[in-house]
This record gives C-alpha cells, structure tokens and sequence, in this order.
C-alpha cells in the first residue's frame, strides 16, 4: 500500500487567483447559456443556430467577463445588506 495518496495530473492554481477565476468560469457558462437561448429564438434551432452561436457566445462573453469583475464586489454588499 502506498504511505502517500496519488497526487492529480493537473497542478492547482493558488487561491490568490479564486477572484478572477470565479467570475472567469460563471462568465463563460452564463454567456453560453444566454447566448443559446437569444440565438435559438432568433434563429431557430437548426443548421443555422450552429452557424451563429458560436459568434453570439464569443460576443456576450466579450462584456459578461468584464461585468462580472466589476459587478461582483457589489452584487456582494448588496446581499450582505439584506441577509441578517
């Protein structure tokens, strides 16, 4: 048996960068989300919605990114404001 656990292929990043990353990866999923959706109304689901999307995705995550990073830190004493 081994003395220690099998250490992850994959290297962490330090928690000094949790406040970029959490906005990072919310920003992208949100914007995929919200994109697919305006771009299915407005297109349709179909050959079409393959041709747009990934454009529209790019477009949204272009302003959702930044959005998030400055927005967050507000979003945040608001809550705290209304929660006891």
């Amino acid at each position: 048996m081994a003395k220690y656990p099998p250490r992850s292929a994959l290297k962490k990043l330090p928690q000094r960068y949790a406040p970029f990353l959490m906005p990072l990866v919310l920003s992208v999923f949100m914007s995929a989300i919200v994109s697919a959706v305006a771009t299915a109304t407005s297109v349709g689901v179909g050959p079409d919605f393959a041709i747009s999307w990934p454009g529209a995705w790019g477009a949204s995550w272009i302003v959702a990114f930044p959005s998030l990073l400055l927005l967050l830190p507000v979003v945040r004493r608001i809550v705290a404001w209304m929660v006891a």
